[in-house]
């Protein structure tokens, strides 16, 4: 290639890995041809600030990849076959506005092209060094770094971090063989054959010093997806969630079943792992979880604590709690409360002298009380009733909200511990009336989310927007 055509390559990589639109890439040409003297193209990018050096140099990089996969091949006549310009208009000096569009408008046609995003990595609106030698595990350690709680691969789309509860644009577009590829290389064979055979796969994983990732895979239209939950390799502490002292509470019983609940995302796994790492480390006791897949790792120390994934440990939530009645269990922790096999040998395992902790997806505690009573059928519900009464020691549901200073989220908690008059309007099939009880219920350790909102906006920490987004009445947080 000569010069100009070099240089014109420049211009087509920058459009195709979107560094710049065609509309600035355009703009830029006709610049660069009006000034006296010539020069290099991105030599002139980078001192009218349109792109940094570092981008420069994966433009570079990748130009130079291009001409490496498509340098002249010697023929069977021993003639030199080189690589023709996609098109004419790239090799020649445009002089109108239109020629230095249409050079822009496509990416160069070669045998192989260079991945996307390979000269994008230090564009300062993403989030993410993303270039062909990335692995998924590298783009998870980034992810870390940046205090991501999740990352999400999607074919044809560009990979994206949540952070503080918001999803961002973390890279260039991916395309569905690099997908597939990152994927399937984290992968087992039997875990391949699994997504292969079920279309959708849950696991998790560990990368050494770094953390736990809780994976889903799933083919969709577009072709292979996975989201990655972050979890750190040791087990919070209710002070680094800035949980109050007073969840201590929760530990110290020893029958009963404690229910941590809310929507997804907001943080319930963090507290079930709090409260474990509490009473491992306070009591001689044996623990048993059942989770799906397993997220934190809790090492024994005063208690003995087996962790039991559903799929490579157990065949099902229920299978692994009936088999835990027998394995002489102090407390039992379960992942998800997920169906009404699940939820009847929960309660059972409460009944006959076992602490349960449990996570459910609803959104608030007297929500959480008429989902467990409302999966069982209408000729058991007296019997259930009793039963869950007498069992219940406390419901805890949660929130996180984004802080006013904009460093991470804070915890909105609303409480339900059971007393006598919560155990008799349990009984009497009037759970409407618990309002009112955790309403006047402070003294007893309760407190409703809408008070706990009120009194983060009050110090400050969230805003009344934020608070009122998430208010069972949002107009108390109105001006």
């Amino acid at each position: 290639m000569n010069k100009s055509e070099l240089e014109m390559l420049i211009v087509r990589l920058a459009v195709h890995y979107q560094v710049l639109s065609k509309e600035k890439v355009a703009e830029a040409v006709r610049q660069w041809r009006n000034q006296p003297g010539g020069g290099e193209f991105g030599v002139f990018l980078v001192e009218q600030g349109y792109i940094t050096e570092a981008v420069l140099r994966k433009l570079e990089m990748a130009r130079g990849q291009y001409l490496e996969k498509n340098r002249p091949q010697t023929t069977s006549a021993g003639a030199s076959s080189a690589p023709q310009p996609a098109s004419s208009a790239a090799n020649e000096s445009a002089n109108t506005v239109d020629e230095s569009a249409n050079t822009t408008a496509s990416p160069p046609v070669v045998e192989a092209e260079p991945e996307p995003a390979a000269a994008v990595v230090d564009d300062p609106g993403w989030k993410l060094r993303f270039d062909p030698a990335t692995t998924l595990e590298d783009l998870l350690c980034q992810a870390q770094e940046l205090q991501a709680s999740d990352l999400h691969l999607h074919s044809g789309a560009p990979l994206k971090v949540r952070l503080q509860g918001r999803l961002e644009t973390a890279s260039a577009t991916i395309d569905r063989a690099r997908a597939e590829e990152l994927v399937y290389g984290l992968l087992s064979d039997e875990q391949r054959d699994l997504l292969d055979e079920h279309r959708q796969l849950d696991f998790s994983f560990a990368i050494a010093d770094v953390g736990r990732f809780r994976a889903n895979a799933f083919w969709q239209q577009r072709g292979l997806d996975a989201v990655f939950r972050t979890i750190p390799l040791e087990p919070p502490t209710l002070a680094e969630l800035g949980l109050p002292d007073s969840f201590k509470e929760l530990v110290s019983f020893h029958q009963g079943i404690v229910l941590l609940t809310g929507p997804a995302g907001c943080g319930k796994s963090s507290t079930m792992a709090a409260l474990v790492r509490l009473i491992n480390e306070q009591r001689p006791d044996h623990i048993i979880t059942v989770e799906d897949p397993i997220e934190y790792v809790h090492p024994s120390a005063r208690c003995v604590v087996n962790q039991r994934q559903v799929g490579p440990h157990t065949e099902s939530f229920a299978r692994a709690l009936r088999a835990a009645l027998r394995e002489d269990p102090d407390i039992i922790v379960i992942g998800e409360l997920r169906d009404l096999e699940t939820v009847s040998l929960a309660l059972t395992a409460a009944e006959t002298g076992h602490l349960v902790l449990a996570t459910l997806h609803t959104s608030n505690a007297i929500r959480t009380i008429n989902r467990i009573l409302g999966v069982f059928p209408p000729d058991q519900q007296a019997q259930i009733r009793m039963m869950f009464s007498e069992s219940l020691r406390s419901v805890v549901s949660q929130r996180l909200l984004p802080r006013r200073d904009g460093v991470g989220r804070a915890a909105a908690i609303e409480i339900l511990n059971n007393t006598k008059a919560v155990s008799n309007l349990i009984r009497e099939q009037k759970t409407f009336q618990l309002h009112s009880v955790m309403q006047t219920g402070a003294q007893y350790g309760m407190c409703l989310l809408d008070h706990s909102l009120a009194d983060l906006v009050k110090r400050r920490i969230i805003s009344k927007e934020a608070a009122g987004a998430e208010a069972e009445k949002p107009e108390a947080f109105r001006e």
